[in-house]
């Protein structure tokens, strides 16, 4: 996004006018104007020739480290991100027992999930609610994913979890409510790990960025942004799937932003359609709960799939 300072006697509407010529999609500031990021590409030089303009300039990054990152991110010799094949991260809700997270990753392995997500630590909105097995689901969790060749992607939800969290995981995991936990950023950060970084259900796409910059200042390895559904004022899913930021994210910042259709619905239904037109806008993975008894699962069962129900998503994702 550019700025366009003119001289104080130049005519901006003569200005204007050749701006828009040039494809430019422009807003009037005291000083010239400035072109909004979907105008033509351009140059600075172009720009500078124009009669009247004194000084084409780059108005300061908010996130100077994020935009630098790359459009991908490696986890543990996964390469997530822009031009390379969409990965798929699946696994339950809430990890419940050894033998059930071992028989849910024998079959999404050959299904072809490098990642398996579970959570050991569950933040929920009850307090009655199961709130998961902390320590010894990690130890579960990783054993699982090595006997199956995959790598694990599970939150931390307190700053004291970090280092426990980052020694069985290969991605750790900023949930939604935790996006502008300032604090938790640092600590993940200082993990020197890659983050995968759930978009708040309120939060700006500037704000999930900035949120991204705190991870790398603090250290990360790399950020891997995931959009799950922004709060709307339609109950028919349980979010509002934002798929306008996943292409903005993709295709004009270029970073790796992997999409999670199960929270962004809350709808078994939905999950594939959305996964399908997620892949579409450019996401570079998703992300998707699955259980092998969903209508016993202890946490989020109506948006579980079954692995199985996996098998054609599974072949377009890796084909």
């Amino acid at each position: 996004m550019w700025m366009v300072l003119i001289d104080s006697s130049a005519d901006a509407d003569a200005v204007k006018r050749e701006l828009i010529a040039r494809g430019q999609w422009v807003r009037p500031t005291d000083r010239g104007f400035v072109l909004e990021p979907h105008s033509s590409r351009v140059s600075a030089d172009e720009l500078a020739k124009i009669p009247g303009v004194v000084q084409v300039v780059s108005p300061k990054s908010s996130h100077p480290k994020i935009d630098a990152q790359g459009p991908v991110v490696d986890v543990a010799g996964v390469k997530v991100g822009v031009g390379n094949k969409p990965v798929l991260m699946s696994g339950p809700c809430a990890v419940e027992s050894e033998e059930r997270i071992q028989q849910i990753a024998k079959k999404l392995a050959p299904r072809g999930a490098l990642f398996l997500r579970g959570g050991a630590f569950k933040p929920r909105t009850s307090p009655y609610a199961f709130q998961g097995h902390g320590e010894v689901a990690l130890q579960w969790m990783r054993r699982a994913a090595d006997h199956n060749g995959m790598r694990v992607v599970t939150e931390a939800m307190a700053e004291s979890e970090v280092p426990l969290v980052a020694e069985y995981a290969d991605l750790l995991q900023i949930g939604s409510r935790n996006m502008a936990n300032y604090a938790l950023l640092k600590a993940a950060g200082k993990a020197r790990k890659p983050v995968l970084l759930k978009r708040s259900m309120s939060a700006t796409v500037s704000e999930w960025l900035q949120a991204g910059e705190y991870l790398l200042v603090h250290g990360a390895s790399g950020v891997i942004f995931c959009e799950r559904g922004i709060r709307g004022f339609d109950e028919s899913t349980r979010n509002l799937l934002d798929l306008g930021a996943v292409a903005l994210l993709s295709h004009v910042h270029r970073l790796p932003v992997v999409v999670d259709p199960s929270h962004g619905t809350g709808r078994r239904d939905l999950v594939l359609p959305l996964a399908r037109a997620a892949l579409s806008a450019g996401a570079a993975g998703v992300m998707i709960e699955t259980h092998d008894d969903p209508g016993r699962a202890l946490s989020d069962g109506p948006q579980a799939l079954r692995p199985e129900e996996l098998d054609a998503l599974a072949s377009e994702v890796l084909r």
